[in-house]
């Protein structure tokens, strides 16, 4: 890991788990998002964002509006925005009607609060985002990265271009997300992202990371042979 010049942040809604990461000390940050807070059983927005701020401190951290028109995500944004110096709020790049955000992510930069601009998955929203960023305010263009591989396409050219245009932009952050394993973190890491998310799967994983192969082929052999044990049969 020490060889990394990447952020890590953990991407969850499960404090314990937060907790977790933070004392691991790989984790620089935290991101969290709806669909993560309705697995994880959260019923009260406000408190689980005061719980999560009491217990990572100042690390960064990203809340995401929940509204879907524009008028009253921009009221939430600067509620949320209020919970800490700390706070990123996370503005998805389109509403469900496919309405841009644009506007939105104009006037709140130019309110110096932080944004954390998500879902993007073409070069053309990343640009369009940093074309309205206020170059005084911290900001996080986070690039699924993940998802578009989803689909079949390598997502390197995407993350490479997107390098190149972030990097131009002061107080600008890119960040990889949607991770899928540990090798994304290489990749991120070699293409000069800033910020890598990961869940607590892949950041248990990271003990794997540079591991001898041999070494992962006899765990593996070994693992397997616990598992015949443990089904406590056999087949003559």
């Amino acid at each position: 890991m020490n060889n990394l010049a990447i952020e890590i942040y953990a991407d969850g809604a499960v404090v314990t788990d937060m907790i977790a990461a933070k004392k691991q000390g790989v984790v620089t940050g935290f991101t969290t998002n709806p669909t993560l807070m309705k697995r994880a059983g959260i019923t009260d927005y406000m408190n689980f964002a005061q719980e999560v701020l009491h217990e990572v401190g100042d690390l960064p951290i990203s809340f995401e509006v929940f509204a879907d028109d524009f008028p009253t995500m921009k009221l939430e944004a600067e509620k949320i925005s209020k919970l800490g110096d700390n706070v990123f709020v996370k503005i998805p790049i389109t509403n469900t009607k496919g309405e841009s955000s644009i506007p939105l992510i104009k006037a709140l930069s130019e309110e110096n609060i932080a944004v954390n601009v998500t879902a993007i998955l073409t070069i053309e929203q990343v640009s369009n985002v940093l074309s309205v960023l206020n170059a005084g305010t911290q900001s996080i263009i986070s690039v699924f990265a993940g998802r578009v591989a989803d689909t079949g396409v390598d997502p390197i050219f995407l993350m490479k271009e997107s390098v190149k245009l972030v990097s131009e932009k002061e107080n600008a952050k890119l960040l990889w997300a949607s991770t899928r394993e540990v090798l994304n973190i290489v990749q991120a890491n070699d293409l000069g992202v800033d910020i890598i998310t990961v869940t607590s799967d892949i950041l248990n994983k990271l003990k794997m990371l540079g591991m001898d192969a041999e070494q992962l082929s006899l765990d593996t052999v070994i693992g397997f042979n616990q598992d015949i044990k443990d089904l406590g049969f056999s087949i003559l």
